[in-house]
């Protein structure tokens, strides 16, 4: 069997289980979030003052347009705002709310249970291969050319 058959299975199959996993513990625990609305809350809160909507979609690997979604989900929920930089009036700003602070204060002891819970058993340099390998799978499906590929037909 070839050593990498079956891995995309593997990876999204974990994907499912910790999305699934932090959907349980934020609807046990009375949190109105998606994992999207988590992950770009999280950016904002990191980024803090200087954090744009145009920086934030790149961080996170999602188009505009999705980020734009997600921001407004965010926004109407009332823990975020968006405003224009004084500097640069073509990007929006993002302003975490207080009604977000009091949310990312409610989150984090769950979000770093979770985290604590996810790495039991996993020595940090085991850990530290595992994330060098993500980032060379991403790395080496980043620069694929499939017209590279030839595939010849059976004669």
């Amino acid at each position: 069997m070839d050593r990498t058959e079956g891995f995309g299975v593997y990876i999204d199959r974990t994907l499912k289980k910790v999305q699934s996993t932090f959907l349980q513990v934020f609807a046990e625990n009375d949190i109105d979030l998606t994992i999207e609305q988590w992950v770009i809350l999280q950016r904002v809160h990191l980024e803090g003052k200087d954090a744009s909507q145009a920086d934030i979609a790149k961080s996170n690997f999602r188009n505009r347009a999705t980020t734009s979604r997600v921001i407004s989900g965010l926004c109407k929920k009332g823990y975020l705002k968006k405003s224009r930089f004084r500097d640069d009036q073509k990007r929006y700003k993002l302003i975490m709310t207080e009604n977000g602070k009091a949310l990312m204060d409610k989150v984090m002891p769950f979000i770093q249970d979770l985290r604590k819970a996810s790495t039991k058993g996993i020595p940090d340099a085991s850990f530290e291969i595992f994330y060098e390998v993500l980032d060379q799978l991403y790395e080496n499906f980043d620069q694929y050319d499939s017209s590279q590929t030839r595939i010849e037909p059976n004669t």
